[in-house]
């Protein structure tokens, strides 16, 4: 079984920046892509940003320039750096990673987190 726990959420001012984590853990063999989506009250879940393994990056329209996404390989952690936060960046985070584990079977599962709260106001 894989876990992915999402870090860093809260209340930040408009302009302001923000980190979050996302960790993975359990029989983790290996994992492919991973990313951020995030869902508004009321709107459908939005990729944000993804990252493969090999650290080639894709990032939303709304969020280019203002986004970083990153990972660490050893740590099974995928990071995701916002700054000039807008109040319409006010969502519930998810990460998302395509993990083989040892039970897999030699397939990749997509697995996410439970999401973490991000608001922007003032």
């Amino acid at each position: 079984q894989v876990q992915l726990v999402e870090s860093g959420g809260g209340l930040v001012q408009p302009g302001g920046s923000l980190r979050l984590s996302c960790a993975a853990s359990g029989s983790i063999v290996s994992i492919n892509v991973m990313g951020w989506y995030r869902q508004a009250p009321g709107k459908q879940r939005e990729l944000v940003a993804t990252i493969t393994s090999g650290s080639s990056t894709n990032y939303a329209d709304s969020v280019k320039g203002r986004a970083t996404i990153s990972r660490d390989n050893a740590k099974n952690t995928v990071y995701l750096e916002m700054n000039s936060l807008k109040p319409e960046d006010t969502a519930v985070y998810s990460c998302n990673a395509a993990v083989l584990t040892t039970t897999t079977g030699g397939r990749y599962l997509s697995v996410w987190g439970q999401g973490i709260l991000v608001t922007v106001s003032s």
